[in-house]
């Protein structure tokens, strides 16, 4: 049995009311914004923040 659901893109903050269960391109409203969010990992577009100093930055005397 397929229900309907509520979905927000996250790309383009469309909002799809009865979209249903197996929608294919889910979360994304379209194939469109799901090549969108695909690109921006590619690009490095997002970041996911760290306690840890990057490569290089050492110092004069090693790691710590």
């Amino acid at each position: 049995m397929l229900c309907a659901v509520r979905i927000t893109c996250p790309i383009c903050k469309t909002v799809l009311e009865n979209a249903a269960d197996d929608h294919e391109p889910r979360p994304f409203c379209s194939a469109r914004c799901k090549l969108v969010d695909l690109g921006n990992w590619l690009n490095e577009s997002y970041r996911i923040p760290t306690a840890e100093r990057p490569e290089g930055n050492e110092g004069e005397f090693g790691p710590s």
